[in-house]
């Protein structure tokens, strides 16, 4: 008993000391952060470098000194601030864009290309350089005066292709499987599970919805490089740009040098010598002066309200949209007086079709009062494009992959392997249907059929919601609907959104429907801080970043496997989802 009361002391005792350690060290870290000072000299360079994967929005405080320990994202709406900002910045003469393996989606980078073209007009320079161009990177760097080239490095320049897992055998051979209902001819998310091949109806759409994406990124690539598309084709087709000589000879770049090289072409262009010191300031730090700065002042205030990632019942979070978080933000913007319209800026591939109609509903209320506007990101399909469909007005990148109006349901079941492991299941009831549904029995007729009512019920609320909020009938709107996807290019030709742009021409447009000439930016939600969620998860795997560490170990494409497998055995129920699980490349 002694030695256990002296083992439950010396844990106690640790844990104590490593908790006051741990605080010790975040309250010094907060003071260098908060005594660290910032700023841009004279004939700067800013240097784009977006180290970490890029959010829409990461509602974080500004100067919260615990976002450096806990939080390594970077909000886009942050980026597009500085790069606005540093165009005005007489002190900043060019920006140098030196970044490989950009973390975020196409029309994220679309996003930051066009804040970088605006910037030129400015008549300062932008200069780029990469050790490797994957084909995101090269995207992004084609907006500048010149491109540069490692002269060991190379370029990943082939055109777009798009990957789908598929799950047929894994379920034969382990007896676990997933029974699927589905409404729509594209409704593709469950295909994976009921055959080990590609439809041709998905294939079609992947097609061409890759050949609109892939088309509005040449015609940018085709106008900032004086290549014509066909060129630009041709050099995909013929792998071009895979030697750095190839390459600049393909006109994709300007030339191939070493990065020393490189910062004498800066300093050049920045009118001083070689000896001279370069002065660069990143994009990181100059954040936290460019945030400092209004670049819309008013009394009257725009709302922004950021809904990202998967639909799911509940709070929400950064990373989730729930209808707790996302609702008390509409009613908060609704209900502010000073607040004269709404923009929405939604970047989902959708979830669930009960949550997807609370926040509809919302949106329905909010209208009542000010106009409400759209901004799709990277996604707005299926459940993201239920919550789009009632506003005034709805903006898409072209590269925006939008659409997926269909329902399917998915539910698991894992009789075949309790059987071959000898597993029976008994259950009693009191009436004819009080007994649930077992993962240890099959699927009977009658139950498939109550969740194919049930889906075919949502399918038809969600085409009355585009019908009404798009202003068609609703057989025009099974017409588009059926689960097929769209870029924002094709989707603005069919009447599914309104106007090609980005969430600075969406707020314009919600100005102008409240009839606001000066107006401030107000943004929500408003998240727990970084040091608030690590307490959350304090004491659980999470602590030790697991998800980091698992795909350190195992290499970045198994572990997208494994996050594939992840996700569709966690899709229960009914969902209004984007058909399928696209990786781009």
């Amino acid at each position: 008993m002694k030695f256990l009361r002296n083992l439950l002391a010396a844990i106690v005792g640790t844990l104590i000391a490593f908790g006051i350690m741990f605080f010790m060290f975040v309250f010094f870290v907060s003071l260098v952060n908060t005594e660290e000072t910032v700023s841009v000299k004279k004939n700067s360079v800013l240097e784009l470098q977006m180290k970490y994967p890029i959010n829409d929005y990461t509602g974080n405080s500004e100067g919260d000194p615990f976002d450096i320990l806990f939080d390594k994202s970077q909000g886009l709406d942050q980026i597009l601030h500085a790069i606005k900002v540093a165009k005005e910045d007489d002190n900043i003469k060019g920006i140098s864009i030196n970044n490989n393996y950009i973390t975020a989606g196409i029309s994220t980078t679309q996003a930051i290309r066009k804040a970088l073209s605006d910037f030129k007009e400015s008549g300062k320079f932008i200069y780029a350089y990469g050790d490797y161009y994957l084909q995101k990177d090269y995207y992004l760097a084609s907006v500048a005066d010149s491109v540069f080239l490692n002269p060991v490095g190379a370029m990943d320049f082939k055109g777009l292709s798009a990957e789908v897992l598929y799950f047929k055998e894994l379920q034969e051979k382990t007896g676990v499987k997933m029974e699927v209902i589905r409404h729509g001819k594209y409704k593709s998310a469950v295909e994976p599970f009921l055959s080990n091949e590609m439809s041709e109806a998905n294939r079609t759409q992947i097609k061409e919805l890759m050949g609109s994406i892939w088309g509005s990124i040449v015609s940018e690539i085709a106008v900032d490089r004086s290549i014509t598309e066909e060129n630009i084709n041709i050099i995909a087709d013929t792998l071009g740009g895979r030697k750095p000589e190839y390459a600049k000879a393909s006109g994709l770049l300007d030339d191939i040098v070493y990065f020393d090289e490189y910062e004498n072409r800066l300093k050049r262009a920045l009118g001083i010598g070689k000896e001279d010191k370069l002065n660069s300031i990143s994009l990181e730090d100059y954040t936290k002066i460019s945030r400092k700065k209004k670049l819309h002042n008013g009394k009257d205030k725009i709302a922004v309200i950021f809904a990202q990632g998967n639909i799911l019942y509940g709070e929400g979070g950064p990373n989730v949209i729930g209808q707790g978080i996302i609702n008390k933000a509409i009613i908060k913007a609704r209900d502010d007086k000073s607040v004269k319209a709404i923009v929405m800026r939604v970047n989902s591939p959708g979830g669930s079709p009960l949550v997807s109609d609370i926040i509809w509903r919302e949106i329905e209320k909010a209208k009542e009062k000010k106009p409400v506007v759209v901004s799709m990101g990277d996604v707005a399909a299926s459940g993201g494009y239920y919550i789009s469909t009632g506003a005034d007005k709805i903006f898409a990148e072209p590269t925006t992959i939008t659409g997926s109006i269909g329902v399917f349901g998915t539910i698991p079941n894992i009789s075949e392997l309790a059987g071959n492991i000898g597993i029976n299941a008994e259950q009693v009831g009191t009436n004819k249907n009080s007994v649930d549904y077992s993962l240890f029995e099959p699927m009977t007729d009658e139950f498939r059929g109550f969740v194919k009512e049930g889906i075919e019920t949502i399918y038809q609320t969600f085409l009355s919601k585009v019908s009404e909020g798009r202003n068609i009938t609703i057989a025009q709107a099974d017409s588009l609907a059926q689960g097929r996807v769209w870029s924002g290019t094709e989707a603005k030709k069919l009447g599914l959104v309104d106007e090609l742009g980005g969430l600075e021409d969406a707020i314009e447009a919600a100005a102008l429907l409240a009839n606001v000439d000066s107006y401030s930016i107000k943004k929500y939600p408003k998240y727990k801080t970084s040091l608030e969620r690590f307490m959350e998860d304090f004491g659980g795997a999470s602590i030790l970043n697991k998800e980091h560490l698992i795909r350190e170990e195992i290499g970045a494409e198994a572990y997208r496997v494994l996050k594939e497998v992840k996700s569709v055995m966690e899709q229960k129920g009914i969902q209004a989802r984007l058909p399928f699980t696209l990786t781009i490349k």
